[in-house]
């Protein structure tokens, strides 16, 4: 397996060397007044922590200062992290899927991707799908973003370089046949995980909606219990207007988790916080690059101990 460190370091390098290594060098000044805790809200914002979530973190901070009577400058910056971590540490709602899903042989696990065009929806489906077949595990994908034919090449694209089998109808058929025929191969054909990808942008965002809450009723008629996962994709180059977005697709189909794509990409990796505390959705993935192997499972306390280290 990798070195989940290693990997979640290179996915916060761009956000390290920018504001939060700023927020690092704030500790290494001789007391830590008024006006540090004013730049360190600076800070956070800039980072696209945001104010809401800035405001209730170091709300928590100072409280511990003042109660635990820390004087010490890396006292502050512990009690910063600690509480960092324990934002970031959102209970999930289903166990996660990371290469060690507990399953039948006879059931494979459904996952239902989401996500707006652009996100980096199909490249992350392929990062996930090649975690599990570089493990010898077989994985089916399902075409069901049938509103855009590239869509379907794409996936199909990425189904051959990591050895997993496409399910795909024509151009502008029904995403929900494509969805219930790939559970249904996934089914027969023991597979470890049938991934679905869907559409991100249809005439109105009301109609989106309506067809991913289809999709998931198709695929429960053939499992009363999947989709297992229900993943956003997100990119975190978008920052707070990301927001928004999952607040959509949350209320239409239930996320259950969210992979944080393209993370590499941006200086302001703080937008991980509000996330977990706007969302209350885990992050279960994140993007660390633009190759197949650069995915790593989130881990709150290994991402805290990368931008400050």
């Amino acid at each position: 397996m990798f070195d989940l460190s290693k990997k979640t370091e290179l996915g916060v390098k761009r956000s390290k060397e920018t504001w939060f290594g700023k927020i690092a060098n704030l500790f290494k000044r001789g007391a830590f007044g008024d006006e540090v805790w004013g730049e360190l809200e600076e800070l956070l914002v800039s980072a696209d922590v945001g104010v809401e979530t800035t405001s209730k973190l170091l709300s928590k901070v100072q409280q511990r200062v003042k109660t635990e009577k820390l004087t010490d400058l890396s006292q502050v910056k512990h009690a910063l992290k600690e509480e960092m971590v324990s934002l970031l540490t959102v209970p999930p709602s289903r166990p996660s899927t990371f290469c060690h899903f507990e399953r039948s042989e006879e059931s494979p696990q459904v996952i239902l991707v989401v996500g707006v065009n652009g996100s980096g929806k199909t490249t992350s489906i392929a990062k996930l799908a090649y975690s599990f077949t570089s493990q010898g595990k077989r994985v089916i994908l399902a075409a069901a973003d049938t509103f855009r034919a590239a869509a379907i090449e794409q996936l199909k694209h990425w189904g051959e370089k990591v050895g997993a089998e496409v399910i795909a109808h024509r151009p502008g058929g029904d995403p929900g046949a494509v969805a219930y025929d790939a559970v249904q191969a996934g089914y027969s054909r023991h597979a470890y995980a049938v991934i679905i990808d869907t559409a991100g942008r249809l005439h109105t965002k009301f109609n989106l909606m309506e067809e991913l809450k289809k999709i998931k009723r198709v695929v429960a008629k053939h499992d009363a219990s999947a989709p297992h996962q229900v993943l956003l994709v997100m990119d975190a180059t978008t920052g707070q207007n990301g927001l928004a977005q999952a607040k959509y697709f949350t209320e239409a189909v239930d996320v259950t988790d969210i992979f944080l794509a393209k993370l590499d990409g941006t200086a302001k990796g703080g937008i991980v916080f509000a996330i977990c505390d706007q969302l209350k959705i885990p992050i279960s993935y994140i993007g660390t690059g633009e190759k197949l192997q650069d995915i790593a499972p989130f881990d709150a306390e290994v991402f805290v101990d990368a931008i400050f280290s």
